[in-house]
């Protein structure tokens, strides 16, 4: 975590130390312990200048480990709490000292060695973060069948909705009600929680292959009464992983153990996932979380505060909910923000505090047009089909759907010629590209998941303050 204030520290950077520090408290979640404390405490940000974020990394394995595993996470969650985009600068220091033992050794050095694997590699044993509960989880008519049918797993696991399969974009909750169901169900020593994140599941999978302890692994993963998988989406397109998490969940749920999922969209937007997989996550309680309307956004802001013991009023409140964009993470850091600023100025935190934090870090995006190319390529990324194959002949199902999804949004966000749509995608000729754009214009009345996949890439590219 960030080190102990100087007076020589600017606003900034005591703002960027605290945003830091909330971003590793996130990771700290869903990475195992050895690795947390080996290669991301020891990061340390030194400067924030613009937009990019200087940060120093002792040692260039360390270096190496981070840039190559943790990088994109870092600058999504920065941002996140920073509320606007940066970069992040990862500045190598002084090669740090031999680690003693095996304890935090490089992976390929363990295979290669034919050693055990560190314990800390194969635990999933889930503390949760006692933050996280049911009471100051604020509910809304966006998240209402999630908050419930988590409630009633925590109150019977195992004998209602098994699985239960929560999804929805990043940072509304679906994190928080895992933590909140395991800080019910952990209070009777009995039960055994067992948390992981789908991109922690396939790592340790990869190693336990490396080391032959596939066994140990498979105990540590099915010797549980409730099973949390938290972000599943990682795993698509890992053939190897997704057989595993299979096998995983029929052993578990033969034996009546409690699963819980969670995922940034539905089992029918999850391509390139095994369909057996898909077909049983839809086999139990499929309840998504939507963006909240201002009302949640309100409350939500006032629970945080009261958490925080930040005197707001109501006035406040609904004027960063009305005003600031995005999810309820950077709704939160616009709240830390806010109380930053009170603190430095030594002002109450009042409406034109508010509107000055506000017009300083949220000001709304000019739109600038992104080529055909850009959309393409966010089109990939949110269907896990590559561009090769949403460019190629292949008339298979997923591949045709995201093929038409991303005609539908070129079309839409960038408003360019039919002609030169289709030639983007696989130079096909107008009547193609019209073709996929009225199928998707058709589908979405009729499906509110392709619906939201849909508008979430388009705000990608057009903030709503643009439109």
């Amino acid at each position: 975590m960030s080190k102990q204030y100087t007076l020589y520290d600017t606003a900034e950077l005591i703002h960027l130390r605290a945003a830091w520090d909330r971003v590793l408290k996130r990771l700290s979640v869903e990475t195992p312990t050895a690795w947390f404390n080996r290669f991301l405490v020891p990061l340390r940000p030194v400067k924030f200048e613009g937009n990019v974020v200087t940060v120093e990394v002792p040692g260039r394995f360390c270096y190496e480990w981070v840039t190559g595993r943790f990088s994109q996470a870092l600058k999504s969650f920065l941002e996140e709490e920073l509320g606007h985009r940066v970069e992040i600068d990862f500045k190598l220091t002084l090669q740090e000292k031999p680690d003693e033992g095996l304890a935090f050794a490089d992976t390929a050095a363990i295979a290669t060695s034919g050693a055990t694997i560190p314990g800390p590699l194969l635990e999933a044993r889930m503390e949760p973060n006692p933050r996280f509960t049911f009471d100051n989880f604020v509910v809304g008519q966006s998240n209402r069948m999630a908050h419930a049918g988590a409630k009633m797993v925590a109150a019977a696991p195992g004998s209602k909705f098994n699985p239960l399969f929560i999804y929805g974009p990043s940072g509304l909750g679906k994190t928080h009600l895992l933590h909140a169901i395991a800080n019910v169900l952990t209070i009777d020593p009995n039960t055994q929680v067992t948390y992981t994140s789908a991109q922690t599941f396939a790592e340790q999978f990869i190693v336990a292959i490396q080391n032959n302890k596939v066994d140990q692994f498979r105990k540590v993963q099915r010797n549980t009464s409730v099973w949390l998988v938290d972000d599943i989406q990682f795993i698509l397109g890992k053939d190897k992983t997704q057989e595993e998490i299979f096998h995983t969940y029929n052993t578990l749920h033969s034996l009546g153990k409690q699963i819980v999922i969670c995922a940034d969209r539905s089992p029918r937007e999850l391509f390139a996932m095994d369909e057996r997989l898909k077909s049983r996550f839809e086999a139990g309680l499929v309840a998504d979380i939507q963006m909240p309307d201002t009302e949640t956004r309100c409350a939500i802001v006032l629970s945080k505060a009261l958490q925080e013991h930040l005197p707001i009023s109501h006035e406040v409140a609904m004027y960063l909910a009305d005003n600031v964009p995005g999810n309820i993470r950077i709704l939160e850091g616009a709240l830390t923000k806010l109380a930053l600023q009170s603190s430095l100025d030594n002002r109450p935190i009042d409406i034109d505090l508010a509107k000055e934090v506000v017009s300083q870090h949220y000001q709304a995006p000019t739109f600038v047009k992104p080529s055909a190319e850009q959309v393409l390529s966010a089109v990939a990324r949110q269907t896990r089909i590559s561009v090769n194959e949403i460019k190629s002949g292949s008339r298979k199902a997923p591949i045709a759907k995201a093929r038409h999804i991303g005609i539908y949004v070129t079309r839409e966000v960038t408003h360019d010629s039919w002609n030169f749509i289709a030639g983007v995608f696989g130079n096909r000729d107008h009547t193609s590209a019209l073709h996929g754009y009225n199928r998707i214009q058709e589908l979405i009345k009729v499906d509110p998941d392709l619906d939201r996949v849909v508008n979430m890439l388009i705000r990608e590219f057009i903030p709503p303050s643009a439109k």
